[in-house]
């Protein structure tokens, strides 16, 4: 399921900020202008300090309040965006944002597991308090180090109908991925985390059985082969450019003079999704599902390609 709520820039207000964990932040919005726009579990904002490059945060609140949460890990490597919001972020401040989208939106199941490593159980809380409102099974499995930095535990331990297991490394316990799945042969896997982990349950759960949702927070490293120039045709237009092998259809649209959403420019976040009016894509991004990749009307711009000659884009 792939919607985009809202696209415009908002303004918010740092409502409350709390310390989750030693290095997990969370942060509760309000809109300046107006109530912020809905949204759905899944869903993610893109906020964006001054000073601090634009960054991709999952909704970790109640879909029902008025309010935004988010939460951020503090990450020792950060570019920046990590350190502004835990350092200079303070009750009162105005930030600014897009969205929400929502591009690992909770479908209906009979049944979820849900599997979260570290900060990836952000996007995971809301879809588990979905699944207890509506009385459905679910099991969640957080892997962390720590339990002591492992946050929204109490949480998860509140909601009823399900199970949590908590795989911390320091207690010396080691999940069992393909265990845990071929224990619940018949549920939805979302699973969000860790790059090494979303590959070792894309290796166990086939991407053809429709069960398996993935968010990623990096982008794995995959070789393509080198592929030929292709021309892009932009319907409102009727302009045609060519994508030569070293380019990506982004950069040529945006040296077209096309407006283009985009943040981070590996095929994670979903911003520069563009519709596809004619051609065959050639998907490289990590957002779409196989179903939606196999409806071939829209593109992540800034890594897909096209494999046939022209692509005719809604641009």
């Amino acid at each position: 399921m792939t919607t985009r709520e809202d696209a415009n820039e908002l303004r918010a207000r740092v409502r409350s900020l709390t310390l989750e964990t030693a290095d997990v932040l969370s942060v509760e919005l309000e809109g300046v202008d107006g109530p912020l726009p809905g949204w759905t579990p899944g869903a993610h904002i893109d906020l964006a300090l001054p000073g601090a490059p634009v960054r991709q945060y999952s909704l970790c609140g109640e879909p029902a309040s008025a309010r935004y949460r988010i939460a951020v890990l503090r990450e020792e490597q950060s570019r920046g965006g990590s350190r502004a919001v835990h350092e200079r972020l303070r009750p009162g401040d105005v930030v600014s944002l897009r969205g929400p989208r929502t591009h690992f939106g909770l479908e209906p199941a009979d049944e979820y597991l849900f599997l979260a490593g570290g900060i990836g159980i952000t996007p995971v809380l809301p879809m588990v308090r979905a699944a207890a409102a509506a009385g459905v099974p679910w099991r969640v499995l957080y892997l962390g180090a720590s339990r002591t930095r492992m946050a929204f535990l109490d949480d998860l331990a509140a909601l009823p109908g399900g199970t949590v297991d908590v795989v911390a490394r320091d207690e010396g316990v080691r999940a069992d991925l393909a265990a845990e799945l071929a224990a619940h042969p018949d549920a939805a896997v979302y699973a969000c985390g860790p790059a090494r982990m979303l590959g070792e349950v894309t290796r166990l759960v086939p991407a053809a059985s429709g069960r398996l949702h993935l968010e990623y927070f990096t982008a794995p490293v995959v070789e393509y082969e080198p592929g030929g120039p292709f021309a892009v045709r932009l319907a409102l237009t009727g302009v045609e450019v060519t994508v030569e092998p070293e380019q990506s259809v982004l950069e040529v649209l945006r040296d077209a003079g096309v407006d283009v959403l985009s943040d981070c420019e590996e095929g994670i976040c979903g911003s520069c999704e563009t519709g596809v009016l004619e051609g065959e894509v050639e998907h490289r991004d990590f957002v779409l599902t196989a179903q939606e990749r196999a409806a071939n009307d829209c593109m992540m711009v800034c890594v897909s390609r096209s494999a046939c000659p022209v692509l005719v884009l809604q641009a």
